[in-house]
């Protein structure tokens, strides 16, 4: 018993995986889930159609029994009436006999002819009806699919869009702009160290050191100019 009802789950559990799969396939696949619809509405159509074509054939059947019926008994009053106006009470007794099983048949007739005329009635609009969801069913797809097809469309071209955003652009141009001032960063590093390094330290403080003595060399040569030509100016005088 215990086997069974493990086989069981496993066969439902089963049954769940391929009904997920079905369902994820219909998803991306839209046109399948319709075609299956449409294909069992079809289906249940040529069922339908041939039980419909049943009961209008039990329909008709009993029409022409009731046809038949009406016939006989028109045919026995007739002969009713020969034979009471003839004198014939004994074939008159009869026929009235045979007058009434006709008219309880043609009563007995006309309801089921009556019943079997509504039951064609409601097959054939449940078969119009079916047949009205399969048209309405197919004009869903073909307007479904197109919409899916436009929205598809559309995110392709976003996508495509989203592409060609400047953002894309605008990252590559900050890119060059961070190597420029890298580049420049790196080149004013490189003259820091330069000025950094001890030897050019010490020229520059020779040159500055030359540059000190030559003013100071500079500055006493004027001052014994300016003395030479005050003592020259002082001896013309005397």
């Amino acid at each position: 018993m215990a086997d069974i009802n493990l086989f069981s789950r496993l066969g439902n559990l089963w049954k769940g995986f391929i009904s997920l799969w079905i369902s994820d396939v219909e998803k991306n696949h839209p046109e399948i889930a319709y075609e299956n619809s449409i294909m069992g509405l079809t289906a249940k159509y040529e069922k339908l159609k041939y039980a419909t074509a049943a009961i209008i054939r039990r329909r008709d059947d009993i029409s022409g029994r009731v046809d038949i019926a009406s016939k006989a008994l028109a045919q026995v009053t007739s002969d009713l009436n020969a034979a009471m106006a003839t004198g014939q009470d004994d074939l008159a007794l009869v026929l009235i006999q045979k007058k009434n099983a006709l008219d309880a048949e043609l009563a007995d007739l006309t309801g089921e002819a009556g019943q079997a005329t509504a039951d064609a009635d409601d097959a054939k609009g449940s078969l119009m009806a079916v047949k009205s969801e399969i048209g309405k069913l197919k004009a869903e797809k073909d307007r479904m699919l197109a919409k899916m097809q436009s929205a598809q469309a559309r995110i392709q071209i976003q996508n495509q869009l989203e592409g060609l955003s400047v953002d894309a652009d605008v990252q590559a141009l900050d890119k060059v702009r961070e190597h420029i001032k890298t580049t420049v960063a790196q080149a004013s590093l490189g003259k820091e160290l330069h000025e950094s390094d001890l030897d050019v330290r010490l020229k520059k403080l020779q040159s500055q050191s030359g540059s000190v003595t030559a003013k100071a060399q500079l500055e006493e040569m004027k001052r014994q100019r300016a003395a030479a030509t005050a003592q020259a100016g002082g001896t013309k005088q005397m």
